[in-house]
């Protein structure tokens, strides 16, 4: 019998099409029991995929996580977040602007779900540290998250974050704005691996569908001293590459 992968999921809150907002729940736990489990849990891990990630592959990024932490000596719980990635058209060239354009609409709007469920995971659960894995447009989830945590005054409620692959602008960790927001809610440190040889971001970038991704060539600008990157050869833009290449965590 294959094991369950506990998730917080928001899968059918967003349209799929255009990222409006269907239900305005907080999300759900799967299954619940296990997340009263992890109450306790001195840390905790939570991977958060990219675009065209159906269900079943926001839990296969979770298994990957878990194996690859697990062969670095990384003992603790990892679990996912799983959110409506899988957009309309995204498989399709002449669709792919519209498909990731909605992906990042929704990945914005997750934000405030995730935020939710880390306060409230927290006020169960105080001395628990947790840390977030984002891959490519979970990076956008994770940026989002942030802004919503700060914006509720929470400092250092999250351990760590670590970005693979990340879609998001190559100024956030220099901005005055977002500098200052991962600062106050990440208490210990900010790692981001870039690859210049990413196949996706260099065409993301190239069509101008992202503008200067993080994940491509790094930070620009002086960033916050809690900010780290490392330059990686993964094969691909998949997470499997760049979990292949992670050699020590946290």
């Amino acid at each position: 019998m294959t094991k369950i992968i506990p998730r917080i999921s928001t899968r059918g809150y967003y349209d799929l099409t255009h990222g409006k907002t269907i239900k305005k729940n907080s999300y759900f736990l799967y299954p619940k029991k296990d997340f009263e489990k992890l109450v306790g849990s001195k840390e905790l891990v939570i991977m958060i995929h990219g675009l065209q990630n159906d269900n079943a592959g926001a839990i296969a990024k979770v298994v990957l996580a878990k194996n690859r932490l697990s062969n670095l000596g990384y003992c603790y719980p990892v679990i996912g977040f799983s959110y409506d990635s899988n957009t309309t058209g995204g498989h399709l060239l002449k669709h792919a602007k519209r498909a990731l354009s909605a992906g990042q609409i929704i990945a914005k709007k997750n934000g405030r779900n995730l935020a939710m469920f880390i306060e409230n995971f927290k006020s169960l659960s105080t001395e628990t540290k947790i840390r977030l894995l984002g891959h490519s447009l979970g990076s956008q989830v994770i940026l989002s998250t942030v802004e919503n945590l700060a914006k509720k005054n929470h400092r250092g409620i999250i351990e760590s974050v670590h970005f693979f692959g990340a879609s998001i602008a190559s100024d956030v960790p220099s901005s005055k704005k977002y500098g200052k927001l991962f600062d106050k809610v990440v208490r210990g440190k900010i790692v981001n691996y870039f690859s210049p040889t990413d196949e996706i971001l260099n065409w993301a970038n190239n069509e101008k569908f992202v503008k200067g991704p993080l994940g491509l060539n790094g930070a620009m600008g002086k960033t916050i001293s809690k900010y780290h990157q490392k330059l990686v050869k993964p094969k691909n833009h998949r997470f499997a590459s760049y979990a292949a290449v992670l050699n020590s965590f946290p």
